[in-house]
């Protein structure tokens, strides 16, 4: 049962690159860009990474604060963002609890082959924890993704 458009995002949302907790109630009168991605260090993964370090102060002015999901461990997380200097925190979603309540997680092909993968989704939450509008997977353009939301 994937979370839509004016659903409430649960409050628990996994630990951060540090085994710090995070809660939606932490960012409560801000806005949200709560973005989903496959893999810490790869291309694509990279380039949306560095979309949103690169405008990061223009989203913060927008008032959005950002978070990153994936199903890597927090030692994969830390050195990701050692190595992209990324001003934002990134969860380890390594139960798949978050992938899977937000509805991210499934089959996936690739070259033929089938396998279990986190699609792409960003997920834009307004001031009061709601999702107000989901970016999917054949939207998101990687390296322009922070210029899709500021543009919206």
């Amino acid at each position: 049962m994937a979370l839509n458009v004016g659903d409430k995002i649960p409050d628990v949302l996994g630990t951060d690159q540090d085994g710090k907790t995070i809660n939606a109630s932490d960012y409560k009168g801000s806005k949200l860009v709560l973005y989903f991605y496959p893999k810490d260090n790869t291309p694509g993964c990279t380039a949306e990474a560095c979309s949103f370090r690169d405008n990061f102060s223009q989203l913060r002015k927008a008032g959005y604060q950002i978070l990153g999901v994936s199903v890597d461990d927090e030692k994969s997380h830390k050195k990701f963002i050692e190595k992209q200097q990324l001003p934002f925190p990134l969860i380890a979603d390594t139960d798949k609890k978050l992938v899977e309540a937000f509805g991210v997680w499934g089959e996936k092909t690739l070259a033929g082959r089938k396998y279990m993968g986190t699609f792409r989704t960003t997920f834009l939450i307004n001031e009061s924890g709601v999702i107000d509008k989901i970016i999917g997977p054949k939207e998101i353009k990687t390296k322009e993704h922070a210029d899709q939301i500021l543009n919206q």
